[in-house]
């Protein structure tokens, strides 16, 4: 059993949130447990061998509320001081990433590296003074307090180093920013909004609204906005076609459940469909996407993997000239924790490449502020990390659904928070920040915001970058500053957009859309 010592201000809680708290093994993948708090105490009762990690939402002093990690730890008779093995473990991956990224020479890091010192000496005196849990909890927690934002500022120097490395070369691809469409906003201050927006729409397409009865399907809503698309010349994307969701799958597949040969057969007939139907409007088909959390259907490895080839090749075979992407989920895996019959998001990644699936991209969602899986908030430094991961597979990505709520409400209690509560100006904050280092990544290609207007049926709400009255929120101006920014860059003019930190001259150079346009007619 691995058990560790809670502490707030050198207090022992009388409770402690359990309902974000897992484990993880070697390599960052999650391990089945069983936890409960009592007497200060959580106590995890883990079902796999070897030393492992606790994860949990946790308030850091002056920054905010958001998850993280210990250091993998052996079960042991004694209890583990949580509070100073959370900041052990944040000073162990800066040391890690101040190394990989190369900062320990560079004059714009000299403030970081001062910063590191003192955090250091901390951790020192914390540890010195393990006789003493309290007080070793209240060093721990100065520590972190300094070293969360401070791995964060690390992570800006590099992103700022690797962006002006981009801009140099002028590696923007033609249409960087996208946008999720709402399929019910058909209206045209929506349609206004959205041009003004976006370089690129994603346009859903949930099996569920398209043939909510078996046989029998319905196409206007995805007829009215592809109409839209074309005539407004904005390239489309389309996807997710596999998406195993209580809000995708129509009610009737449900019979078929555990028959998975007819299963497969319906939905190649479903996408089947739906490619040759909107081949020549879409530019870009996300075809799979969070097939690896098997939440609703159980699937083997197997016919995961098959499903994972067979969708992606009829999607090649219908419409070859589009790119295709394979959507990543909950990249921090906290799903495969209760469900072994789910994959982790890393291993199903490197499968589907080492497994000559034809795809095209990686999808990768970063959605946060609400308390569910795939949505406890990270801060900039972990985000970095994790698109640092996706390097190696030798794929572009496209990072879709980016977003987090504009407001605190009751549906992003203990969702985690950034710097402050959720506000407007909080919102655009982030949205400046984790933009700039995603945009650093040269193996990136596109970010799509996770929704333009905000509205009740929103996954994160308040996400959008409009009111409900389409009056534009900080973070729009935010978003179009960058997005001119981007423009600039890759006409030559080397001039950052508002609120951008995007800036310098580079030379000219052909670029390839992410989404191409496609301006021939639909197939009736």
């Amino acid at each position: 059993m691995l058990r560790f010592q809670v502490y707030r201000d050198g207090e022992v809680p009388a409770e402690f949130d359990l309902s974000t708290v897992y484990l993880v093994g070697a390599d960052s993948v999650p391990v089945r447990g069983e936890f409960a708090y009592a007497e200060g105490e959580i106590r995890c009762r883990k079902r796999a061998a070897g030393p492992s990690a606790l994860v949990a939402m946790w308030d850091v002093k002056g920054f905010g509320q958001v998850m993280l990690e210990t250091v993998r730890l052996p079960e042991r008779p004694g209890a583990y001081n949580l509070n100073l093995e959370l900041a052990r473990s944040r000073m162990m991956r800066l040391v890690q990433k101040r190394e990989d990224w190369g900062l320990f020479d560079i004059p714009d890091a000299h403030q970081v590296n001062e910063k590191f010192n003192e955090a250091r000496n901390l951790l020192i005196e914390a540890l010195e003074n393990l006789d003493d849990p309290p007080r070793a909890s209240i060093l721990a927690d100065r520590c972190l307090a300094l070293a969360v934002p401070l791995s964060e500022q690390t992570a800006a120097v590099h992103a700022e180093l690797l962006l002006h490395r981009r801009i140099s070369t002028r590696s923007f691809s033609a249409g960087v920013f996208g946008c999720q469409i709402d399929l019910a906003s058909t209206d045209e201050n929506s349609r206004r909004r959205l041009i003004s927006a976006a370089d690129f729409a994603m346009v859903p397409m949930p099996w569920k609204l398209i043939e909510p009865t078996e046989q029998m399907c319905g196409w206007r809503p995805l007829d009215d906005w592809a109409d839209f698309l074309r005539r407004a010349k904005m390239p489309m994307a389309a996807g997710p076609l596999v998406h195993f969701s209580q809000n995708y799958i129509p009610d009737w597949l449900y019979i078929w459940e555990h028959d998975y040969e007819t299963v497969r057969g319906l939905l190649y007939e479903h996408i089947e469909r739906v490619v040759t139907r909107y081949a020549a409007s879409v530019g870009l088909w996300n075809v799979i996407s969070g097939l690896h959390v098997n939440s609703h259907f159980s699937f083997t490895f197997d016919q995961i993997m098959d499903l994972t080839r067979m969708s992606i090749n009829l999607v090649k075979k219908i419409s070859p000239n589009a790119k295709t992407m394979v959507e990543i989920a909950q990249p921090w895996g906290e799903y495969y924790a209760r469900n072994q019959r789910s994959i982790p998001p890393m291993i199903y990644a490197e499968m589907a490449t080492q497994s000559s699936v034809p795809f095209d991209v990686f999808g990768l969602q970063l959605s946060f502020g609400i308390p569910r899986d795939g949505c406890w908030l990270r801060d900039l430094f972990q985000l970095s990390m994790m698109l640092d991961r996706f390097a190696p597979l030798g794929k572009p990505l496209i990072v879709t659904r980016l977003g987090v709520p504009s407001a605190s409400s009751d549906a992003t209690k203990n969702g985690g928070s950034w710097r402050r509560a959720w506000n407007d100006q909080a919102q655009a904050k982030w949205l400046e920040a984790v933009t700039n280092i995603i945009l650093s990544k040269p193996f990136v290609e596109a970010i799509c915001w996770n929704q333009l207007t905000d509205n009740d049926a929103a996954t994160i709400p308040g996400s959008g970058l409009f009111n409900v009255d389409y009056s534009a929120k900080p973070a729009f101006q935010i978003w179009g500053g960058m997005r001119r920014a981007v423009i600039n860059v890759r006409q030559g003019a080397g001039k950052s957009g508002d609120g951008s930190r995007i800036a310098g001259q580079a030379p000219g150079g052909p670029v390839t859309p992410v989404v191409p346009v496609t301006p021939a007619p639909r197939p009736a």
